[in-house]
Formats: C-alpha cells, structure tokens, sequence
C-alpha cells in the first residue's frame, strides 16, 4: 500500500513494558468475595467485563499466582460489586493484607456465602460457570444469579497502576 506507514517491529515484550502499555487502557473495578468456611474472602479486580446476556454470564481474570483465588472458589455462590469512585481506599485494602481486607467494611451476605458492598454501583450474586487457563492468569467465567443496581455515582478506574475517578479533579 503505497503512502501507508508500518507498523514497528519492535519485539522487545519486556513484562515491564507490558504492563506499562496495558496500563493505558482505563478499566473499572469489582469486588469479588465471599464467605469461606466462616471467614470473609475477597481481592479486587479490574479485569471485569460483561460476557453474555443469554446466559448471564461476566468474567474476570486472576493471576495464576493468587494465594486468594483457591479459598474464594471454594465457595457456592461469589459476590461480585462494582466499586465506586469513592472506593479508592477500599480497592487498596482489597490488594493488601488477606487478613484485614474487610477490616471496618460494611457487607451484605446473600445466597451461598456471597458477598457484596451495600453502597457499589451494582452487585451480582454469582457463581463460576468455567475457568480458563491463560499465560499467567485464569479467566474466571460467572454464571449470574442476581443483581442489585444503585448507580449513583462514578465508577472506581484503574488507570496506570492507579484507582482513580473518571472525573477530573477540581
């Protein structure tokens, strides 16, 4: 094609590089949790993505690594919240410290030992239709069992290894 520019071959796929050039991309951020023989179990994700409406069904991923993935799929049913922009603090508690994620934070228990924050933009009750290994993650399929929406506010982004609003601050 003439006039067309290339695109460069530039191989250099460094993980670094990677995850600054993903890191572009803004994506919202959930919750997902439960109770797990008695005890409350959950990360933050911002690798959630609607799949299909007929089924319902969402999807996340989870590092291969995770050392909270084994005991949160334990579970019958996960909750799932899609966290607000004022849940910048809480995303960072749900990273940190498996033993104080839910330090002072309000949950609701629903079927199955799901969990969910009373105040995200919406919560599914959910449970795992399918995993799918992929590279270094496994792409977590969830069956839809019910969901609550309350969108009054801006979602929580994750942004350049940041949580952050979609509004410009004033």
């Amino acid at each position: 094609m003439s006039g067309a520019a290339h695109f460069p071959t530039n191989q250099d796929l460094d993980p670094r590089r990677l995850r600054d050039a993903f890191g572009i991309f803004p994506s919202g951020v959930v919750a997902v949790a439960a109770e797990v023989e008695g005890a409350l179990v959950g990360l933050a994700a911002s690798s959630f993505t609607s799949v299909s409406v007929d089924p319902p069904l969402v999807s996340f991923s989870i590092r291969t690594e995770s050392r909270t993935w084994p005991d949160l799929r334990r579970a019958a049913r996960l909750g799932v919240t899609i966290l607000a922009d004022h849940h910048g603090p809480l995303a960072r508690q749900l990273a940190g410290d498996p033993a104080h994620r839910f330090d002072d934070v309000p949950v609701l228990l629903g079927e199955g030992g799901a969990l969910t924050l009373p105040d995200g933009l919406a919560q599914f009750g959910t449970s795992i239709h399918r995993e799918v290994e992929a590279g270094d993650h496994t792409i977590v399929l969830l069956r839809l069992h019910e969901v609550r929406q309350d969108d009054t506010a801006m979602p929580l982004v994750f942004h350049r290894s940041t949580f952050d609003s979609l509004l410009a601050p004033r």
